[in-house]
């Protein structure tokens, strides 16, 4: 199946929001920080996703050991569009690189950027692709100091709300709403295979 690959995020004029999950010490630092604190291992990538969807997916709705604590991070666009800007598919299906050009922007890069399905509230594929956005060196410290508005703690929402959807009362319209993220930038579109 080709997957429509736009990156679908909720967003205002300043701000994006993106989801991680972690366990309580991380989380409860980063909401009472307002960034990440020292419980936060800066020397491993990161890994943000602005589908909260994909993130209850991959969580199974904050269940999953180490990833009990739902974080809707909102961040200033300009930081998210400079990650854009670096960003380097995972694996070499970029109309934009040859094999060892691929591998040489792989190498450099400070900026992971991957495709995955998007799911519905069931956890089953839907025809939309999912962006996740790996983090790592200085742009993870940038990530940390200067790209974060606002962290807030989604959990006990997440938690009602899976609750309502293993009863089938889940209304999805209490959801956040997600919509196509502007990517204009052409050989952005090109580098990270955006159709």
């Amino acid at each position: 199946m080709e997957y429509v690959k736009e990156i679908f995020a909720q967003y205002d004029k300043q701000y994006i929001r993106v989801y991680q999950a972690y366990n309580p010490v991380i989380a409860k630092e980063a909401i009472a920080l307002q960034t990440f604190g020292e419980n936060f291992n800066v020397n491993r990538m990161t890994w943000i996703k602005p589908s909260f969807l994909w993130l209850m997916y991959r969580s199974n709705w904050g269940t999953k050991k180490n990833q009990e604590c739902i974080l809707a991070i909102d961040i200033y666009q300009s930081e998210f569009d400079k990650m854009l800007k670096k960003a380097v598919l995972t694996s070499p299906d970029s109309t934009s690189y040859t094999g060892t050009e691929w591998e040489k922007a792989f190498d450099e890069t400070t900026v992971y950027c991957q495709w995955d399905p998007d799911r519905n509230i069931n956890g089953n594929a839907i025809n939309r692709a999912a962006i996740q956005i790996g983090l790592k060196g200085s742009t993870l410290r940038d990530f940390l100091d200067v790209s974060i508005c606002h962290i807030e703690d989604l959990t006990p929402l997440v938690k009602k709300w899976n609750e309502q959807r293993k009863n089938g009362k889940l209304n999805i319209k209490n959801l956040p709403v997600e919509r196509i993220y502007p990517v204009k930038d052409q050989t952005i579109r090109k580098r990270l295979n955006m159709k």
